[in-house]
């Protein structure tokens, strides 16, 4: 039996002010781990971060940690994974986490969330990895972000395509489903 894959998910080290955005991070650990497809993730205990892992881990999935040395000292890394890398800086972690995932997924969150997200994305139009990106937007968390790559279409400097190559859905299943639709079958 082959490997499954496995999908890093960027997300926030809040909760939010809404309920459906935990609601959201949780279906999406719980289906990963129902698909066999492994969780890596920043590796905290904390905000929608933790409960992707919580649900992945109480669904049986594999889930992998990635974080940095400072925020680990913060004592915010989660004690139950399968396995918490440390690293000594953000890029070490980035990097690691791209190693380590056949896709990227986008849950709500702050700057870090959408960094992490965006460079990923950015290194697949670069030729640099060919791994699909995906958001999920929450009760239209992302409508906005969604706008503004829109708004970079119309003015020229962003290409069409590079927009309709990330997969959007409200929905966690249905986002997985769109980025094994979309040519990741390691991920469906």
């Amino acid at each position: 039996m082959p490997t499954p894959s496995n999908v890093s998910v960027f997300c926030g080290s809040h909760l939010g002010d809404r309920p459906s955005y935990a609601e959201a991070a949780a279906t999406l650990g719980t289906v990963l781990a129902g698909r066999g497809v492994g969780l890596v993730y920043g590796g905290a205990s904390v905000g929608l971060m933790g409960v992707v892992a919580d649900a992945a881990l109480a669904a049986g999935g594999r889930v992998v940690g990635v974080i940095t040395e400072s925020l680990a000292d913060h004592e915010i890394a989660h004690g139950g994974l399968h396995r918490l890398e440390v690293t000594r800086t953000m890029h070490e972690r980035k990097a690691r986490m791209a190693e380590l995932s056949d896709a990227v997924i986008m849950l709500p969150g702050g700057f870090g969330t959408c960094e992490e997200f965006m460079e990923s994305v950015t290194w697949g139009h670069l030729g640099i990895h060919t791994k699909r990106s995906g958001i999920v937007n929450v009760d239209g968390f992302f409508d906005l972000f969604l706008r503004f790559m829109a708004h970079g279409v119309e003015r020229g400097f962003i290409r069409p395509d590079l927009v309709d190559d990330i997969a959007v859905s409200d929905d966690p299943a249905g986002l997985l489903d769109a980025l094994a639709t979309a040519g990741d079958p390691a991920i469906g």
